[in-house]
């Protein structure tokens, strides 16, 4: 599912790179080249977590696409943008065009990734009570062994309902593109619908390793949740006038 995620997400770039006014080409090479150094840098951190047991198990390697973890969400996003950075640098690319190109297509991948981790198990939510008639739950070992996805309990779906926050949000964006005033509104609403999503799903996903904050008030991801918020806000501010 993630692999249809980033190929959809690479196909939709061609037409947002047109409409923001970026050389398409230079947007598929980017995505590429970032898409590589995400996987890269979270697969060399799975494999450095996990050495004593692939030592044991080397095919189990195959099944570290299925460890769902904010860590290593942190990881690939800082690796992807790192290379994204250097290569729209080298290439003289417009950064908030670029920005604006890739911002929908971002939020479809995301959204497919997200039910990828539903079917995986990974990044499951709160147990949920018989009343919750949409309730999944999950019998393989593979889940519990990489993930420590709880078996036989009925758990909130909440990567189905973060997948649906990027749907919607990848639609919207879809549709603004043409109609924004100016560069890098559609980059600043990205960030801070993005920012909600994850905040928002959050309250219904299991704490369990992901670094709760102010006596469980807070966690990891929805501090990094807050602070695309507040980057998206700083996109869109409008810049002050001059003084004539």
């Amino acid at each position: 599912m993630a692999a249809a995620g980033a190929l959809l997400a690479l196909l939709s770039a061609q037409y947002t790179a047109r409409v923001a006014g970026v050389h398409p080409a230079h947007v598929w090479n980017l995505c590429v080249v970032s898409l590589c150094a995400a996987l890269a840098a979270e697969r060399l951190l799975l494999v450095a977590a996990n050495w004593s047991a692939l030592r044991g198990h080397p095919a189990w390697v195959l099944r570290l696409a299925m460890v769902h973890h904010p860590l290593l969400a942190v990881t690939g996003a800082a690796g992807g943008l790192a290379v994204a950075g250097w290569y729209a640098r080298r290439y003289r690319m417009p950064l908030r065009a670029t920005a604006d190109a890739l911002a929908a297509p971002l939020a479809l991948g995301l959204a497919f990734e997200q039910l990828g981790a539903l079917l995986a198990g990974s990044g499951y939510g709160l147990p949920a009570g018989p009343q919750l008639k949409w309730a999944v739950t999950y019998w393989s070992p593979q889940a519990a062994l990489w993930s420590g996805t709880p078996l036989g309990v009925p758990v909130h779906p909440v990567q189905a309902y973060a997948a649906l926050a990027y749907f919607l949000l990848a639609a919207f964006l879809f549709l603004w593109l043409p109609r924004q005033r100016r560069m890098g509104d559609v980059a600043g609403l990205f960030l801070m619908g993005a920012g909600a999503a994850i905040y928002l799903t959050e309250i219904w996903r299991d704490p369990e390793g992901r670094g709760l904050l102010l006596h469980g008030a807070l966690d990891a991801p929805q501090i990094a949740a807050l602070l695309l918020v507040l980057a998206g806000a700083a996109v869109l501010r409008e810049p002050k006038a001059r003084p004539a």
